[in-house]
């Protein structure tokens, strides 16, 4: 009798892989406004579910909000969200105001949805060209990527940029640190494991019998390892 991989198990949506969202402090994202508002930074408090220090910001309308906080930031800092605001540390603005070259991050994927990419500590991405219908920006991961003009982004560089650099020295602490999000840790290779939790187990070994390459028409869940090309030959 064959058993759910552990992709499928998570998906089912059991408490053990359920995260402790309930100690998130909250979402972060921007606020849905027409015009320019002004606030203050009211507190720097720590995520649970974030990786950098959020900054909880009040704005003159009376509304809260989340958001990664940039390096040099503190508490007290006014900033200012719109179309037409200074281009500084903290301030959101579209793409189309910001210049070439300057670090932005938590940067939309459409108008009005609150920020999707560039959002982990220490990361930020840059302005590479500026067309009528679109902006080239070049990702953390080197990677360039096009955007709608009217897209918001926060100016400057998300805090926490040393968080990788200390090691963990022991699993527990991994392992811990990789529970507060309900990240799967350790990854074992589906060749490692036994043949009751994985096609590709068993053996008692790593070289397997047979091909690991799923086949074309598998399912979702089963088409694991190596997936097979959409073509083959030599093209005519």
């Amino acid at each position: 009798m064959g058993k759910n991989l552990i992709q499928q198990a998570r998906g089912k949506g059991s408490p053990r892989y359920r995260a402790p969202s309930f100690r998130y402090k909250g979402t972060s994202k921007y606020a849905n406004h027409g015009g320019t508002l002004f606030g203050r930074i009211v507190d720097l408090i720590h995520s649970q579910g974030h990786s950098a220090p959020l900054a909880q910001i009040e704005y003159e309308n009376g509304i809260e909000i989340l958001m990664q906080a940039p390096e040099g930031i503190r508490v007290g800092d006014k900033v200012e969200m719109g179309k037409g605001v200074v281009i500084k540390n903290g301030n959101v603005t579209i793409l189309r105001n910001i210049p070439e070259g300057i670090a932005i991050y938590n940067i939309e994927s459409f108008p009005g949805d609150g920020g999707k990419f560039v959002r982990s500590s220490g990361g930020f991405a840059k302005i590479i060209t500026k067309m009528e219908d679109g902006i080239v920006v070049e990702m953390p991961s080197a990677k360039r990527r096009t955007f709608l003009p009217d897209c918001r982004a926060t100016i400057g560089v998300i805090a926490g940029s040393g968080r990788k650099d200390k090691p963990f020295l022991k699993a527990g602490k991994r392992y811990y640190a990789m529970r507060a999000k309900n990240k799967l840790w350790p990854q074992v290779s589906g060749t490692s494991m036994n043949s009751v939790d994985h096609p590709f187990g068993g053996s008692s070994s790593s070289v397997k019998g047979g091909p690991t390459q799923a086949s074309r028409n598998a399912p979702p869940g089963r088409k694991v390892g190596k997936l097979a090309p959409k073509r083959t030959g030599k093209k005519r």
